[in-house]
């Protein structure tokens, strides 16, 4: 049919008066198949089930494509199962309100109406309606039609790498792969009287990204979650007790924009380390260690008031007399983890005398699955990586730096961690000076989130930046469920198309 000719395209509910022209439809589509089509009684029961499932396109007022389907209980059904089976010898009574698969039992666009991208039209349609019901996603049994051809030659696992790999052209199976059905299983003996498949049929499902598993209890699961940076102005301070007022406003502060996390930079409290000046500089800093357990306490007890989860930034922390640099992601549920600088500086190693740690990890929060690298951390794409083969969300990276060469190397690598791993990444830093605090006299930082880049994020791929070298809080929200929607159909997908059959990483 000419483009030209079409005044008007509608998807509708179909109706059981629509029955004689889709029984005629099938007729014409499936012309090689006896049985071609569904009788009267089978379409009204369709409609009387599961009248959402049923849909037809109209082109000028006529039917040019339909698209049938059930909800099933998937798990009580073999992945060997038939068409028959499926459908329950075709009285549908598989159908359940409570299943948690949709299953496609009919789609076809007539001859004359082909090449109008109608078949996409319909299949949209059934993704949304599996999305909006919260199943797992979509499975049928696709034919494979012209398989007859090539069967004393080709296995049907063979023809099917073949016509992925666009070698053989097969209209259904190409048609099911480009609109991101992937094969799952070949089923022998699928579809009675299926010649042109020689009996064979390809088991094809379409995953829902955005599915929750019902859950039995209340949560409070965010997908929209809200992140609250703390530009950190380095002064001097009298007390721990001084300095943690001074942390308590900015989480009240950002708390009360109902920020979801507050993060702040690496190494905070190195004001406190000029009461200690005196000391050589690395028992000064082995002095502020001792400071960090209560630290720790208080933002445990500020997250749990104030209900928000703080990334606590850096301190320095004694264990087994090794001297580490190391952080805590304190819950608005009173729990606590902690995380550890793999990489330390050589700055760090030789005028301090600090280790490295060794433990790599990301945390589940009730906003996500976040990961946390201090400063240098972020320069080392690998860590990263095994963060996001976790599933990590959110990276947040507290930094200190002290000139613009090394706030530039932090900044753009964790940009390219944004882009390469599929994820947000929240930077802060501290700005000012201490001139009372040998090896901390200044800093330089711009604070910021980052996002991949492609269509639903921001062009540069940043979503807010702070003003540079200035002490404040920035703000921003971030929405999870695009993050999904990227690792599935984003323009380019760099975790989805590694090539995990050349190389690895994995952790020792």
């Amino acid at each position: 049919m000419d483009i030209k000719e079409i005044d008007t395209i509608e998807l509708k509910y179909l109706d059981i008066k629509d029955y004689q022209e889709l029984k005629q439809a099938m007729i014409e589509v499936y012309h090689d198949l006896e049985n071609s089509y569904w009788d009267e009684h089978h379409i009204k029961t369709l409609i009387s089930k599961f009248k959402e499932g049923q849909v037809v396109i109209k082109v000028n007022g006529h039917i040019a494509g339909c698209a049938l389907s059930i909800i099933v209980d998937y798990e009580t059904f073999s992945d060997d199962h038939t068409y028959s089976e499926i459908t329950e010898d075709y009285t549908f009574n598989s159908h359940t309100n409570k299943g948690d698969m949709l299953y496609g039992i009919e789609v076809f666009i007539r001859p004359e109406f082909r090449g109008l991208r109608l078949g996409r039209r319909l299949y949209d349609y059934r993704k949304e309606l599996c999305e909006n019901l919260n199943l797992k996603g979509i499975a049928f049994g696709g034919r494979i039609p012209n398989y007859h051809k090539y069967a004393d030659k080709l296995s049907p696992k063979a023809y099917i790498e073949k016509v992925k790999m666009k070698e053989i052209h097969d209209p259904v199976l190409n048609f099911q792969i480009s609109n991101d059905f992937h094969p799952s299983k070949i089923i022998k003996g699928y579809l009675e009287g299926d010649a042109g498949s020689n009996d064979f049929a390809v088991l094809l499902e379409w995953d829902n990204i955005y599915y929750q598993k019902p859950k039995k209890i209340a949560t409070q699961n965010k997908e929209v979650v809200r992140i609250g940076l703390i530009q950190w102005q380095m002064r001097p301070y009298d007390s721990l007790d001084d300095m943690m007022k001074q942390a308590e406003y900015f989480i009240d502060a950002v708390s009360g924009y109902r920020s979801d996390f507050a993060l702040f930079p690496e190494f905070f409290n190195a004001p406190l380390m000029a009461g200690n000046n005196h000391l050589p500089v690395a028992k000064a800093i082995r002095e502020l260690a001792k400071h960090t357990k209560e630290i720790v306490q208080k933002f445990s007890e500020l997250s749990i008031s104030y209900n928000i989860n703080i990334i606590t930034g850096s301190m320095p922390e004694i264990r087994d007399e090794k001297l580490y640099n190391v952080g805590y992601l304190c819950k608005r549920d009173g729990s606590i983890e902690r995380y550890e600088k793999i990489h330390v500086t050589p700055d760090e190693e030789k005028v301090w005398g600090m280790q490295g740690g060794n433990k790599i990890q990301t945390f589940d929060t009730d906003c996500g699955k976040v990961g946390v690298l201090i400063c240098y951390d972020s320069e080392f794409p690998e860590l990263s990586r095994i963060l996001a083969d976790d599933g990590m969300d959110i990276l947040f990276v507290p930094f200190l730096t002290d000139t613009q060469n090394g706030y530039s190397r932090v900044r753009h690598c964790a940009q390219a961690r944004a882009i390469e791993n599929e994820c947000y990444v929240a930077i802060a830093g501290s700005v000012g000076n201490l001139p009372n605090v040998e090896n901390m006299d200044i800093q330089y930082a711009q604070s910021m989130v980052f996002t991949p880049c492609d269509f639903a994020f921001p062009s540069n791929g940043i979503k807010a930046e702070a003003t540079p070298n200035t002490e404040m809080i920035l703000i921003a929200d971030v929405d999870l469920s695009l993050l999904k929607e990227l690792n599935q159909h984003g323009s380019v997908r760099n975790l989805k198309d590694r090539r995990t059959d050349v190389y690895e990483l994995k952790r020792k």
